[in-house]
């Protein structure tokens, strides 16, 4: 049975997938900023963020949030983390791949996630002890037991161009096994996927709270685990970790297999 607060973030969810649909014939007329080089937001991610922060706040008055477009607010047991338009690149260009994510962080831990994909209708949905749902059916990560043969995906965000390099020698290792590698510009659904099966593993550099919160609790309750490059614990997703960090998902022996592949191409050596 859902537990309430995933009820209250589901509502929230769909309320700001109805704004995001409805904005998509308009995109050509959409106000978009800049945040950073090559970062945007537009005018409909705060709509959205607005409606998920009313929906939480007529349910939660006392909560906190962390959203990506209006910061930290709040100072609550619990704290809402809101990604209201993962894949804002895809969206402004009408590409089809995108969505919206809440957790529900207690001190700093993903206790309840929700990722939202308005356009396929798919809702995943988690509560930490009680496993991961895609539209009410339980989800399992996949079984692949190394990396031969499988389906990956990673990200290219622009504050990590610096490490491309190091990026690009870890794929070409990682090809050197893995089928493929695919990079579909939202880091929410790439761990929704990593979940329920679709892919074998993720990992990225320079993923925010707000990318990840979600899909950390989905992977986790489907069996499957995360990690950052060096195999250790990601770190508080609330308002004292907002920094960038490095992500592994996968079963666990996959992710234990591609974390080392990271680790032995040199990529994990470019944080140090």
């Amino acid at each position: 049975m859902q537990k309430p607060a995933v009820t209250i973030m589901v509502k929230a969810a769909r309320a700001a997938g109805n704004v995001l649909l409805r904005h998509l014939h308009r995109l050509d007329a959409l106000n978009v900023v800049e945040k950073d080089r090559l970062d945007y937001a537009s005018e409909v991610d705060g709509l959205a963020e607005a409606e998920i922060v009313r929906e939480l706040k007529r349910a939660m008055p006392d909560c906190a949030i962390l959203g990506e477009e209006s910061g930290a607010s709040g100072k609550g047991r619990a704290t809402f983390v809101i990604d209201p338009l993962d894949g804002t690149s895809n969206y402004l260009r009408g590409f089809p791949h995108w969505c919206v994510s809440i957790a529900l962080v207690e001190n700093g831990e993903p206790q309840h996630g929700v990722i939202f994909d308005p356009l396929r209708n798919e809702l995943f949905t988690a509560s930490r002890g009680s496993g991961a749902v895609l539209n009410d059916k339980r989800i399992r990560v996949a079984e692949r037991k190394d990396l031969s043969g499988a389906v990956l995906t990673t990200g290219f965000p622009p504050r990590e161009r610096a490490r491309a390099g190091a990026q690009l020698e870890c794929i070409r290792e990682l090809l050197r096994e893995a089928e493929d590698i695919r990079r579909t510009g939202s880091a929410a659904l790439d761990l929704a996927y990593v979940a329920c099966g679709r892919t074998d593993g993720y990992f990225e550099a320079g993923v925010k709270p707000w990318d990840i919160a979600a899909g950390m609790l989905l992977v986790r309750e489907a069996g499957g685990r995360v990690c950052d490059f060096r195999g250790a614990a990601t770190g508080p997703v609330d308002a004292r970790g907002i920094a960038s960090r490095q992500l592994v998902a996968g079963n666990v022996k996959l992710s234990q297999a591609l974390q080392k592949a990271i680790v032995a191409s040199g990529y994990a050596a470019a944080f140090d």
